[in-house]
Order: structure tokens, then C-alpha cells, then sequence
């Protein structure tokens, strides 16, 4: 076999194959022959080209040599240094967070989020090896916001998209179809904040309600005149709550794999037959992530640190509001042979608004 190759063409008055059979007798390898207009072609490698350079004037030829992939776009391409240079720039990017999308139809949500992520240094141009990992990103979103159920994230080579779920508002589904009503406490609680589409406040940040205190009137008056127009929305507060629990001792859970990226080269150049060629990036990136079940037995000494946020996990993903779990202290807890059994007791906060027909007579 050949190495180097090189592409060899013969002109000139005598006869050129006359200094081909000169060559062929003196060991060097030749080959693909090919008789051109005025001469002769063929290939052979280093060692013929310095025989030929060496005895082509004593045969008086004319002799072109040049490489046999000197006209090859992709050799041209793949061994200069601009290649190498635009190869190392993208790479080097791919380490950087270059964008940040927040895909929401809510733009105070957007806002919000915007706000919490700057405070929290997740930037633009910041490198991703740096990037706090999606569920300590979603504990600061999340983090004294009703509004936000959950929060998912998509991650595509550079650009973090950030899709938060809003909660949804159960006590105002079908509210204009009811009659006029106030919004009183379904519980007791100290008043943190108010949401009203409609009504009037009657009870005061920090103040503290009890069950079926009066929160907001649909009752407006000016003057002498009296409008039933109701009242709608929400009122947050604090307040305690006891939950009781009854759990497997053995655990199985879901671990996330490592993320690895695997690039690979690729020609920048899609060879069509009989078509113009397609260009397309030189760098194609595949991620791969492992995950696998775990189990593993819960014993004492794990109630703050897997026994407490399982708990809060599991009160947070079943409740369809806006419910945040501010504070925790733990009862008691019994460890059996197969279960664990206990006591929390949670300082909530959740809209505690429910409505009341307001009497208008017959």
C-alpha cells in the first residue's frame, strides 16, 4: 500500500512511456495509469517522487507532481488552523449559560422569576459547571410564592428554560354563576395578605381570625347607597396544622444519573448526487443520563433529614392549591417493624377564603 501519495503527470517531446518502464524497472511502486491528452499520469509515493526528480532529465520530461488530495475541500478544511480555531471557540461557549427563557403567559410570574434568579446569581454568561442543580433552582422560585405549583426545566446545549406551573384557583372556579357572597375563615389564622378581585377588606394584615370570622364583604357602601356586587378572590394566613402519617420503613426512590454530553465531529459538508451540497454544523452533542432505583431503610436518627421533607413532599404534591409549608416540628414518631408512624405539626400558609351567601331577604 502507498502512503503519501502523490499524483505524477508526464509531458514532453519523447516518448513518456519509455521513462514510465525506466521507473517500473527500478522498483517504484506505481499506480492508477491513466493516459492523458499530451502525456502520461499516475500515482506513487515520497520515495518515487525523488527517483523521478532524481532522472528526469536524462529522459528530458516535463513532470507535475502534487498531492493526491491537494484538491479535497474537506482536507483543506479539516487540516487548517481556522478549522481549529472554530472548533475550540464553540466548545469553549458550550461551557457558558448563553441564554435564559421563562416560557409563562403570566408576565408578573415572569417578572418574579426573573427577580429571584438574578438575586440568586443564575445569570447569563455564567458557567454552567457554577449552576446550583434544578431542585435547589426550583426551592428558590418556589420559595414564598402561592402562584407557582411547580416548576420544570429544559435544558438544550446553552440555554436554561425555566416553564412554571401556576396553581390553580379552585375557589374561583364558577364564582360568577353563584349569588353575591362575603369570603369568610374556614379556619384560624393570622392574616398575611389579600387577593381580591372583588369586595371590600374587612380584616387587617396580622390580624389574627377564627373560624367563620367575617375576611371580605360584597357589601359596598358610599353615603346612603348600598351596592351587593360580592366579593371574590383570595386571603392568605399562617396556621397551624397537625398531620398524621403512616409509612413503609423500606423506601424505594428514584436517583439521577450523572449527565454526560458526548460530542462528536462530523463533515460540515452533505455530498447530494446531482444536488448542491447541504452545510450543517461540525459538532453534534448527544446527552446520556443513567437513572436507577435505589431502596434504602429508614431508622431513627432520619426524621429531619429524609422523614420531615418526604412528608412535606407528599402533603405538597396532593394539595391542588397554593399552600406553602413555612415551619415544622415533630409530635412524635414510633418506628415498627415494617412502618413508621407520627405526629408533624406544619405552620401553613394558604388562602383560608371560602364563601358566604350574602342574605338579601326574599
Amino acid at each position: 500500500m502507498i502512503h503519501n501519495r502523490y499524483v505524477v503527470a508526464f509531458s514532453g517531446k519523447n516518448d513518456p512511456t519509455k521513462f514510465l518502464s525506466f521507473i517500473a524497472r527500478s522498483g517504484v511502486k506505481i499506480v492508477s495509469i491513466t493516459e492523458t491528452g499530451d502525456g502520461v499520469q499516475f500515482k506513487t509515493d515520497k520515495k518515487g517522487i525523488a527517483f523521478i526528480r532524481k532522472n528526469r532529465r536524462r529522459f528530458k520530461m516535463k513532470v507535475s507532481i502534487r498531492r493526491a488530495d491537494e484538491g479535497s475541500v474537506e482536507k483543506r478544511l479539516f487540516t487548517s488552523y481556522r478549522f481549529l480555531i472554530a472548533c475550540i471557540i464553540p466548545l469553549a461557549a458550550s461551557l457558558f449559560l448563553w441564554k435564559i427563557e421563562i416560557e409563562t403567559d403570566t408576565p408578573e410570574v415572569a417578572d418574579r422569576i426573573e427577580v429571584k434568579l438574578e438575586k440568586a446569581s443564575i445569570l447569563k454568561y455564567r458557567p454552567l459547571s457554577t449552576i446550583p442543580d434544578e431542585g435547589e433552582i426550583r426551592r428558590v422560585l418556589m420559595s414564598e410564592d402561592p402562584a407557582l405549583s411547580w416548576v420544570r426545566f429544559k435544558r438544550s446545549g446553552a440555554t436554561l428554560t425555566i416553564i412554571p406551573m401556576l396553581s390553580p384557583k379552585l375557589n374561583e372556579l364558577a364564582e360568577k354563576d353563584g349569588a353575591p357572597s362575603d369570603l369568610i375563615a374556614r379556619t384560624g389564622g393570622v392574616v398575611t395578605g389579600f387577593q381580591l378581585s372583588r369586595g371590600e377588606r374587612v380584616a387587617r394584615i396580622h390580624e389574627t381570625v377564627k373560624k367563620g370570622d367575617l375576611l371580605a364583604t360584597g357589601i359596598l357602601e358610599q353615603g346612603d347607597k348600598t351596592a351587593v356586587v360580592g366579593a371574590e378572590g383570595s386571603v392568605y394566613a399562617d396556621f397551624w396544622s397537625e398531620y398524621n402519617f403512616k409509612i413503609p420503613k423500606t423506601i424505594d426512590y428514584h436517583l439521577l444519573g450523572e449527565e454526560n454530553v458526548i460530542v462528536n465531529w462530523q463533515s460540515p459538508i452533505v455530498w447530494r448526487e446531482g444536488k448542491l451540497p447541504l452545510f450543517r454544523s461540525f459538532i453534534q452533542t448527544e446527552h446520556v443520563r443513567n437513572d436507577r432505583i435505589e431502596q434504602f431503610e429508614l431508622s431513627e436518627g432520619m426524621e429531619e433529614t429524609i422523614i420531615l421533607p418526604l412528608i412535606k413532599y407528599k402533603i405538597l404534591s396532593e394539595m391542588q392549591s397554593d399552600l406553602i409549608i413555612k415551619d415544622e416540628n415533630i409530635l412524635h414518631l414510633t418506628f415498627g417493624n415494617d412502618t413508621v408512624e407520627g405526629t408533624i405539626l406544619f405552620l401553613m400558609n394558604e388562602n383560608i377564603a371560602i364563601k358566604r351567601p350574602i342574605s338579601q331577604g326574599d
